[in-house]
């Protein structure tokens, strides 16, 4: 064995081996980066890696001859080396070819949001404020305090800001501040205390070094009701100052957003927070109940911009998600009236720019449009995630899931505990056939927000992607009962021996919601690779403008068909590109 190692180091192996692969190593990253300033085509990179994946062993069994011509051949233990060498290298290249675009390898398994990244010391979360009233109907009230701190911070240039929906999700916590520090990507904590009796307000806050639980500022407030804005400034400023952040100026287009009323009406702020409180849960009936909140807004204050952009946002989602036929109409024409409202009293609003977007590209089908609103609702207000996700997720329409993994990476910077955001990178990731990285996405959507049927749907496409029949039923199985129960159930019965059973759940799906799921009904037939019955199903989701349509050129069953002249005539129709990056299902 010592004779074979001299031998390895006269012929200089080991350095030759060493050398290729921080070449090769150098190169991808260096291609990764050029790929993604012009766009190139997956494709280009993957043969490259599979190039350089193949040089190695070539590399290494030149090296071994060309060290000294003429000696002996290897014999049986310096060929096994040589073999477990070559695997060690090879495997290495694999590794790296099939990491998650943008992630080392060594960093997949960790949260996009956090892998390969340092916090910046310019950055801050405002954990809700804890409720000291004793009346839980007043936690709207904290809440919407803690809100808008967010949005004035958000104003400040370089100071990143951790959206809501990850702050919120640490209410009452008890973990340490280093463990929140890390959990949210930041260096700086803001938390505190609120209490309104009558017409007193109390806020204890405090500014919090994450790393050390170090105080670097706090304060006590008593201040009248009426005064409540004014208090809000005077924290702002004071955090602000304590990190040395200045306001962010309109150079590059920035306004500052807020989510006061303009005409300072308390009770109108008072509506909207109850309004935003509701909004959050994500549920038909907590839909409607913030709708009647906004109204009242609008009512104390009509030119309360900011909350008719919110009531045409919930009117939307609403709509979109969980209603169909006349409903679903309705409730888009009011959607409209209240975003035209809301642009027509202010159009340096940023999130009645995302209203607009969302209509357009849900309701109109106009990409296009909803592209020039989203990219202007993230000039407006480049620190809010809400904008530059609904970007990202309108290059995944447009059939380049790459460039809305890149822009939903942004996202979740701003935003690590969005399960929206894992969620569609999960989607996007499965488009590019990277699904062992999808369903990773995909389960950490359904761990932060694990009461939504609808991202837990996305784990079942997964898993029928990747051919897991019967953990794709178990999944379906235990969604909650409601449409999406349904659709994942028809989807995970076409995998199984009992076609009985998968006739049976497509026809619950279609007596039960034909109108409002078209698009996921021709979806089944695509599974069920039914081609005349998948685009008569996709001719009756445009009829309905069906919003699954947007799911078009990055779904892996429908695109078993893009060769199909029928594929591009539907393409035109709705005005979508017929390239995409994605990939079909076999």
């Amino acid at each position: 064995m010592s004779e074979f190692f001299d031998r390895l180091k006269q012929r200089k192996l080991v350095q030759w081996a060493l050398a290729y692969v921080a070449f090769a190593f150098a190169l991808m990253q260096g291609l990764d980066i050029i790929a993604q300033r012009f766009g190139w085509p997956e494709s280009i990179e993957r043969g490259l890696i599979v190039a350089l994946a193949v040089g190695l062993p070539v590399t290494i069994v030149l090296a071994w001859y060309h060290g000294d011509r003429g000696v002996q051949r290897v014999n049986g233990t310096e060929l096994l080396i040589l073999t477990l060498l070559l695997a060690i290298g090879g495997g290495l290249l694999w590794r790296v070819a099939s990491a998650p675009p943008g992630i080392p390898p060594a960093d997949a398994g960790k949260p996009l949001a956090t892998a390969s990244t340092s916090v910046p010391d310019k950055s801050i979360a405002v954990l809700p404020l804890e409720n000291e009233s004793g009346e839980k109907d007043q936690q709207y009230f904290s809440d919407g305090l803690s809100e808008d701190l967010i949005t004035a911070l958000s104003q400040f240039a370089g100071l990143k800001v951790i959206g809501r929906n990850s702050s919120f999700q640490f209410r009452d916590t008890k973990l340490p501040s280093a463990a929140l520090g890390q959990a949210l990507g930041v260096a700086h904590l803001l938390e505190g205390s609120v209490r309104r009796a009558g017409d007193l307000v109390r806020v204890s806050a405090m500014l919090v070094n994450a790393a050390d639980g170090s105080t670097l500022w706090s304060e006590h407030y008593d201040r009248p009701y009426k005064d409540l804005f004014a208090l809000q400034d005077d924290i702002t400023h004071s955090v602000a100052d304590a990190l040395k952040a200045k306001l962010l100026d309109n150079g590059g287009g920035a306004v500052v957003q807020s989510e006061r009323p303009p005409g300072g009406n308390i009770d109108a702020w008072n509506a909207y927070s109850k309004g935003r409180f509701h909004d959050a849960k994500i549920d038909p009936e907590d839909a409607h109940a913030a709708i009647g909140f906004y109204e009242q807004a609008v009512a104390l204050d009509p030119r309360y911009a900011r909350a008719y952009a919110s009531l045409s946002v919930t009117w939307t989602t609403l709509a979109g998600t969980f209603l169909n036929g006349e409903e679903q109409r309705q409730a888009f024409v009011n959607a409209r009236a209240a975003v035209d409202k809301a642009l027509r009293l202010d159009a340096t609003i940023a999130a009645a720019h995302a209203a607009r977007g969302l209509l357009l590209q849900w309701v109109d089908f106009d990409w296009v449009g909803a592209q020039t609103e989203y990219q202007r609702a993230v000039e407006l207000a480049p620190n809010e995630a809400l904008s530059r996700f609904s970007l990202g997720r309108l290059q995944s329409v447009l059939g380049h899931p790459r460039q809305s993994i890149a822009m939903m990476r942004q996202v979740i910077t701003l935003d690590p505990r969005s399960g929206s955001a894992y969620g569609w990178v999960g989607w996007d990731l499965a488009a590019l056939a990277q699904f062992e990285e999808a369903e990773q996405a995909a389960r950490k959507a359904v761990d932060l927000v694990p009461g939504s049927p609808f991202i837990a749907a996305h784990l079942v496409f997964i898993q029928i992607q990747r051919g897991e029949a019967a953990e794709a039923l178990k999944a379906a199985q235990q969604i909650a009962p409601g449409i999406w129960h349904d659709i994942a159930l028809a989807f995970a019965s076409q995998g199984g021996d009992d076609r009985a059973a998968a006739d049976q759940a497509l026809k619950v799906v279609i007596d039960t919601s034909a109108d409002g799921s078209a698009y996921q009904i021709a979806e089944v037939y695509a599974l069920r690779r039914e081609a005349d019955k998948t685009f008569e199903w996709l001719d009756r989701a445009w009829d309905t403008r069906d919003t699954g349509i947007g799911r078009l050129l990055t779904d892996p069953f429908i695109l078993r068909y893009r060769d199909d002249p029928r594929f591009a005539a539907f393409c035109k129709k709705v005005g979508l590109p017929t390239a995409t990056e994605a990939k079909a299902m076999p």
